[in-house]
């Protein structure tokens, strides 16, 4: 066993001691818990949100209150939709920190702005409002292009980086009721396999993942009985599992890779978890 795999099948804490991330979507929710399981594993963090909010705020306290010795975090208002705000967003952060290691690609845009009742009254899609249908692909799709585009840039100087995009499971893709939110993340994740191609050589890994089920965030209506469609609700916590070892070095060399939260078994080393967490992988592409 070489000193590499040796150090990917140890048990010990990951560090990410000395590494910068920027965690997109960081206000709330899913992005908020990774951002947070980067800074107490010794990263440099900047969250960022579309808009500036008292979320956004709660969540730079949160995650300063969780920084080790030598790190830094930082708040930014960059919305990924804008290609200008998102090179702002990656050269403000490689001002202030000299690198830029890992680009979390969280922000997104649920069923939510389609209908406030979505998991219990699916909406057709020709009763869906085309700014409503315009909003999530731009966010969620066009966004992760925007965002991954401007981080790649310095990525690539360095010849190393680490690019994980957000996704959600196979079902919610297919879903009644669940377009364009659930076509938007099929996008998402083809683009996703390309772009893993399109950097093969690069020093920079570039994976998808996700929790494994409706997680307890806003893109949930609240109320009586709130949960997913599978009436189940994950908490948003469990996408700390994997995020560490996706942006360390522990995962060099994987790249094009699907890995689900829930599947991650924190009691393995990360080797193993990662292997029973990591989606088979997929022929030709099988839409119907």
């Amino acid at each position: 066993m070489s000193r590499s795999d040796a150090s990917r099948s140890t048990g010990e804490p990951i560090s990410l001691a000395g590494r910068v991330a920027i965690v997109t979507g960081g206000s709330r929710g899913l992005g908020r818990e990774m951002a947070l399981a980067l800074v107490e594993a010794g990263a440099s963090v900047i969250v960022t949100g579309a808009r500036q909010s008292d979320a956004l705020d709660r969540s730079l306290t949160l995650v300063r209150a969780a920084l080790q010795e030598g790190a830094d975090a930082a708040a930014m208002v960059a919305d990924v939709t804008d290609p200008a705000a998102c090179d702002r967003m990656v050269a403000e952060t490689v001002a202030r920190f000299g690198r830029l290691d890992a680009l979390v690609n969280n922000a997104g845009l649920g069923m939510r702005a389609v209908s406030e009742t979505f998991n219990t009254e699916p909406t057709k899609f020709w009763e869906t409002e085309p700014e409503a249908w315009r909003r999530i692909i731009d966010t969620n799709v066009n966004g992760a292009f925007c965002a991954a585009r401007a981080a790649v840039r310095p990525m690539l100087e360095r010849g190393y980086g680490k690019i994980v995009n957000i996704s959600t499971s196979a079902q919610t893709m297919v879903r009644r009721g669940y377009s364009p939110y659930g076509p938007s993340k099929a996008a998402l994740e083809a683009a996703s396999r390309i772009w893993a191609q399109d950097l093969a050589g690069t020093g920079i890994d570039l994976n998808v993942y996700l929790p494994g089920g409706a997680s307890d965030t806003d893109f949930i209506p609240g109320g009586k009985g709130r949960a997913g469609a599978d009436g189940n609700l994950l908490p948003a916590s469990i996408m700390r599992r994997s995020i560490v070892w996706l942006c360390s070095a522990q995962s060099d060399g994987i790249s094009g890779a699907r890995f689900i939260a829930r599947l991650w078994d924190e009691t393995l080393p990360p080797a193993q978890a990662a292997q029973a967490a990591r989606s088979p992988a997929a022929g030709e592409p099988a839409i119907l």
